[in-house]
């Protein structure tokens, strides 16, 4: 018996072997650096094919909304998560390999490159594709059709531009509740979407994508979350200062029933469709409103400048440090108005679309003080595309999320008054202190009000992700921690049967939300730093790095590292320090900080 076992398993190779001498099989060598070397190269050529596909077929989706182009993109994400979730589990073999820092480096980043993972099963895999694809289709065609336009819809910049001008409060809270019912039939799809990314997730060595998502800072998952409440604690106080001036000066306006003055505030009151930023409050809000007016949106119109000129605008303070223009290619093939002839998705963004500097920007320009900034962002991520495309694939990214969307807001912050009056936008303004007082509060509207914002999206989705929030009670998560971080309400009733988290872009995009938190941190830290390196000598926040070839030199040398060094690396060549730093934040509106402190003095500030 034990003979013809042995035949049956091997063949004639032990027919005459001796069970008790018969060889051992032999173990494979374990694998050496070079294995590594060699599987991570072939990682590279097939995610230029993947990446460079999907992205083509995304560009496409965005530009020409169509079941067809749908369709295109779902596949486009299918092969790369079909990819992933076989390369990754098979990279986990180099564990234990001793092997140079880059090449560590490179197995770190591509474990967590897959943002959203899909199940292995290849139905479930197709399924969240389109689900992702329809997702985001429903969101850039969602429309609103007031009844008493007869027929006419209203596209989500339609809508913004009636919080952005309007002051009518039962106006505001209609586009606000016309733009929220887009996400309803979300809802479902996005539970789903939920477990199936979920699935992907755990079958790639994460509990689920939250966990994933918080590995992506260089630190253990619970020490980024302690990062982020520390960083929030930093900044906590000026926010509730300025929500205490502001939901005062908003009851003024609209009455103590629809903004109590001791309550949260409704979130259309802000002027904006998510209470994200509360920019357009500023002429409600402003210190000393009889000063001359700093917004340039008049000249911009006034000028007649075209979206293209606003793009050469930004592109002007970019080579302005030093560098290079934007290639050709940039202007043919970016959008930068919104077609008439076809549905697009008109949320700002940049890409580099085959991964070598095909750098573009896609977004519906309008001509206001708050797009030329937005361009000033978005140029930031080409730049910095430009500036490592030339490295391994898995290095052209940020330091982190948020080094990607702080560096065009770093430069935003130089757009100050003497920039712009350089740049024939302004006139002369003296550097009063009531002028700089109401400069700070305009810039305080966009970034500090941002804070919580930035900081609750995640939270909401890691809890989502982890099943802390079940699906039945989705809204009434999200509304409680925009409540108590935020202080801010819908301003009807809402309820399960609603999903405000979908009419939010980056919800239905699958993109992480504390980019932006940490970027309005960083942006500070590395506008005092850069400050510093050009010689500015006045108050942080009238300073303007324009034209300063020494900052555009240190700000290219961090840019050219993209991925390739832990993000620490990356803020001590810019900033000179390894830890983030909300100091420079708080530094930058002490002037305003004390400002508020005497206007809300004998006010019940909190809510």
């Amino acid at each position: 018996m034990r003979r013809s076992i042995c035949l049956a398993l091997v063949l004639t190779a032990c027919v005459h072997a001796h069970p008790r001498t018969a060889p051992l099989p032999v173990a494979p060598p374990p694998p050496s650096a070079e294995d590594v070397r060699v599987f991570l190269d072939q990682v590279d050529r097939d995610l230029r094919r993947l990446w460079v596909a999907r992205d083509r077929a995304g560009w496409v989706n965005e530009n020409f909304l169509t079941e067809d182009t749908d369709a295109l993109a779902a596949q486009g994400e299918a092969a790369t998560a079909e990819y992933m979730g076989r390369t990754i589990p098979a990279s986990r073999r180099f564990g234990q390999t001793p092997m140079p820092p880059e090449l560590w480096r490179s197995l770190y980043l591509l474990s967590i490159s897959q943002t959203i993972p899909a199940p292995a099963d290849p139905k479930k895999r197709e399924e969240l594709a389109g689900i992702e694809s329809w997702m985001q289709s429903e969101y850039g065609k969602g429309t609103y059709c007031p009844p008493d336009l007869h027929g006419k819809c209203l596209h989500l910049d339609d809508l913004e531009r009636v919080l952005r001008t309007s002051h009518d409060y039962d106006q505001l809270v209609e586009a606000w509740v016309g733009w929220h019912a887009i996400a309803k039939p979300m809802r479902p799809k996005y539970e789903r979407y939920v477990q199936l990314s979920d699935e992907g997730a755990r079958q790639i060595g994460f509990s689920d994508v939250g966990a994933l998502w918080k590995s992506m800072y260089d630190m253990p998952p619970e020490a980024f979350e302690q990062e982020e409440q520390r960083l929030w604690d930093q900044v906590k106080p000026l926010y509730q200062k300025l929500h205490c001036y502001v939901r005062r000066r908003l009851s003024e306006r609209y009455g103590a029933a629809r903004v109590p003055p001791k309550g949260p505030i409704p979130v259309p009151a802000t002027g904006n469709m998510w209470g994200q930023e509360w920019t357009n409050l500023y002429d409600l809000v402003a210190p000393y409103p009889r000063e001359p007016s700093l917004d340039v949106s008049k000249t911009i119109a006034k000028k007649r400048l075209s979206p293209t000129e606003m793009v050469k605008i930004g592109e002007g303070f970019y080579t302005s440090l030093g560098f290079p223009p934007l290639p050709k290619s940039f202007w043919d093939r970016s959008l930068f108005t919104r077609p008439r002839d076809r549905e697009v998705v008109c949320h700002a963004s940049a890409w580099d679309v085959q991964w070598n500097g095909d750098v573009r920007l896609k977004m519906c320009i309008e001509p206001t003080e708050d797009d030329l900034v937005t361009i000033h962002h978005e140029l930031g991520h080409d730049y910095y595309f430009l500036s490592y495309d030339t490295l391994p694939i898995l290095f052209q990214q940020g330091a982190n999320g948020g080094f990607q969307e702080g560096i065009g807001d770093t430069i935003a912050l130089s757009v100050t008054p003497d920039y712009l009056h350089e740049r024939g936008l302004l006139p002369r303004v003296a550097h009063g202190e009531k002028a700089r007082l109401n400069e700070l509060m305009k810039r305080a509207l966009q970034k500090v009000a941002f804070l919580p914002f930035g900081y609750v999206i995640d939270k909401w989705r890691w809890d989502v992700f982890s099943g802390k929030i079940d699906p039945a009670h989705y809204n009434q998560a999200y509304w409680d921690l925009r409540l108590k971080y935020g202080g801010e309400a819908p301003p009807v009733p809402r309820t399960e049967a609603d999903f405000d988290p979908g009419a939010k872009y980056h919800i239905v995009a699958s993109y992480p939300y504390a980019f932006y938190f940490l970027a309005t941190i960083y942006q500070f830290q590395f506008h005092r730093a850069l400050c510093q390196t050009a010689g500015f000598k006045g108050p942080l926040d009238e300073c303007s790095i324009y034209g300063s070839k020494p900052a555009g030199e240190k700000l290219r040398a961090m840019l050219a590292l993209g991925g390739s060094r832990p993000w620490q690396d990356a803020m001590e060549l810019l900033a000179g320090r390894r830890d983030a730093d909300a100091t420079a934040i708080v530094d930058y509106f002490k002037p305003l900080s004390d400002w508020l402190d005497a206007e809300n003095r004998g006010q019940a500030c909190g809510w």
